[in-house]
C-alpha cells in the first residue's frame, strides 16, 4: 500500500462512512496526526460530535487512564439515553472493581500459558479442516470459506455450541456488527425505525434473538459442571460477590458471540489481502515459515480490525493541547495510531520481518485489553502456518468489498484463485 494522497483538512470528515467503504480513510488520518491530532469532528444524523484522537501516544495516554477517560458512557459513537444504560450496559461499558470482577469470570481460559497450549492442539485440527475444504476448490471467497469460518469454529467450541448453528452466529455478528452497513442490517442505526430497539445493543433488533439464545444455553447448563464459557458465566460468583443479573448475562453472551470471533475474522482477511498485494512478503513466509509467529504482529497492525473505541471525559481536562470538557466524548482512532511514522519506520509498508511492533490493536495498557489477545494471536498464527505453505500460488478473482463502518474494519469478500502444493 503507497502512502495514501493527502487530504486537506478542511475535507476531513470520519463520520462519513463512505470514505471507510472506499478504504479512504488513511489519507485523513495522516492529515490529523500531522496538523490537528486532537481534533473535534462534527457528526451527522444529530450526534453532539466527539474529539478524534489519531496519534500513538496520545491513544496510549487516554486509553490507561479509566479515571478520565471511563468506557461507562458506552464505547461507541452512540448516545444511549441515559435510562437505558444500565440494560444496555456490558463488561465493555464497566470500569473498576466491578469490571475487574466480570473479566476475571472467563480470563483464565484466555491467559494461563498451560490453557493456551491445550487449545492449541484441538486448534490445529480445526485449521486443517477448514483451509483443506477450502483449498479443495480452485476458486472461492477466502473471507466466506477461511477468516469467517475458523473463528466462528473456535468460537462454538468455547460455547459448547453445536457446529451446525454457527452459520447462525456469523449472520447475527454480521448485522449487529454491521448496524450501518445496508447488506448486513436490517436495521440501521441510523434509521427513525432503531428508535424501537434503542434498549439493545447497537439498536439492532438481532440483539433479542441472540438474547433468546443465550439464555435457552444458560438455562441448560445453570447447576451443572460444564467447563465451557457459558458454564463458567451463570455457575461462577464474581470475585466482588455481585453475582451477575440476567441483564449482566445478555450482554456477556452477546458481547462473546459478536467481539468473540470479528477481531481474528477481519485481520486475516487483511493479512491474505496484503500477501495478494505484496507477493514478495509473502514468499518470504513461504521460504522462512519460522517468521510467521512475529509477522502475526505485523498483520494484526496492518488489518487494525477495529477502528475505534470511545471513552467520555469524567472531568475538564487537556489532551494534545486541546481543552477538553466533562461529558465530552472521545475517540481513539487505533487504526490511525497503528499508521504513526513516530512509532513505525515506514508505516504504509507491509513488512513480515518488522520487529518491535508496538501497536494498539488490542488496546495498549487499559484494565480493557481485549480478553481474547492471546487466543486471536494463536488463531492467526495457526491459520497462517497451515495455510501458507500449501500455495503454490493465489491471486484476486473478483472485486473486494468492505463492510460500510467507521467502527469495524471488515472486509465482506476477498474472492480468490489458487493452485495447491
Amino acid at each position: 500500500m503507497e502512502k495514501p494522497p493527502y487530504v486537506p483538512l478542511a475535507d476531513v470528515d470520519l463520520a462519513d462512512l463512505d470514505r471507510f467503504v472506499g478504504n479512504h480513510a488513511w489519507g485523513m488520518f495522516d492529515t490529523l496526526r500531522t496538523e490537528d491530532p486532537v481534533h473535534f469532528q462534527p457528526e451527522h444524523d444529530g450526534g453532539r460530535g466527539f474529539w478524534a484522537v489519531t496519534r500513538h501516544a496520545d491513544i496510549c495516554e487516554v486509553d490507561k487512564d479509566p479515571d478520565t477517560f471511563t468506557s461507562s458512557k458506552f464505547v461507541n459513537l452512540e448516545e444511549v439515553d441515559d435510562d437505558l444504560q444500565d440494560i444496555r450496559r456490558s463488561i465493555l461499558e464497566t470500569d473498576g472493581t466491578r469490571h475487574r470482577a466480570l473479566r476475571k469470570l472467563i480470563a483464565r481460559e484466555f491467559s494461563r500459558p498451560n490453557l493456551m497450549r491445550n487449545y492449541e492442539d484441538f486448534l490445529r485440527d480445526l485449521t486443517k479442516t477448514t483451509v483443506d475444504a477450502a483449498l479443495a476448490h480452485p476458486e472461492f471467497d477466502f473471507v466466506k470459506e477461511i477468516s469467517a469460518d475458523f473463528p466462528i469454529q473456535v468460537l462454538a467450541r468455547l460455547l459448547d455450541v453445536p457446529q451446525e448453528k454457527t452459520g447462525q452466529l456469523i449472520d447475527w455478528g454480521n448485522e449487529i456488527i454491521g448496524f450501518s452497513d445496508p447488506e448486513y442490517a436490517k436495521v440501521l442505526i441510523t434509521d427513525a425505525e432503531s428508535e424501537k430497539y434503542k434498549h439493545l445493543p447497537f439498536r439492532s433488533p438481532v440483539s433479542a434473538e441472540v438474547f433468546e439464545y443465550g439464555r435457552k444455553l444458560a438455562g441448560e447448563r445453570r447447576g451443572g459442571s460444564g467447563s465451557d464459557l457459558v458454564s463458567m458465566l451463570v455457575n461462577k460468583i464474581p470475585e466482588d460477590g455481585q453475582a451477575m443479573s440476567a441483564t449482566d448475562y445478555d450482554n456477556y453472551f452477546l458481547l462473546l458471540v459478536v467481539a468473540g470471533n470479528e477481531t481474528t475474522r477481519h485481520t486475516i482477511s487483511h493479512s491474505m489481502l496484503a500477501l495478494l498485494e505484496h507477493p514478495e512478503q509473502l514468499a518470504i513466509l513461504q521460504e522462512r515459515p519460522e517468521l510467521i509467529p512475529n509477522a502475526v504482529e505485523e498483520f494484526l497492525r496492518w488489518a487494525s480490525p477495529v477502528y475505534h473505541f470511545r471513552r467520555t471525559a469524567t472531568r475538564d481536562t487537556e489532551l494534545g493541547g486541546k481543552e477538553i470538557r466533562k461529558d465530552d466524548k472521545v475517540v481513539m482512532w487505533f487504526a490511525s495510531g497503528n499508521r504513526d511514522d513516530a512509532v513505525f519506520e515506514r508505516p504504509y509498508d507491509f513488512d513480515v520481518t518488522r520487529t518491535d511492533i508496538d501497536h494498539v490493536t488490542f488496546g495498549k495498557g487499559s484494565p480493557h485489553l481485549c480478553l481474547g489477545n492471546n487466543l486471536a494471536r494463536m488463531e492467526i498464527r495457526l491459520m497462517f502456518e497451515e495455510l501458507i505453505p500449501r500455495l503454490r500460488s493465489i491471486e484476486l478473482a473478483g472485486d473486494v468489498r468492505r463492510v460500510r463502518s467507521n467502527f469495524v474494519n471488515g472486509i465482506k469478500t476477498l474472492p480468490v484463485k489458487v493452485t495447491t502444493r
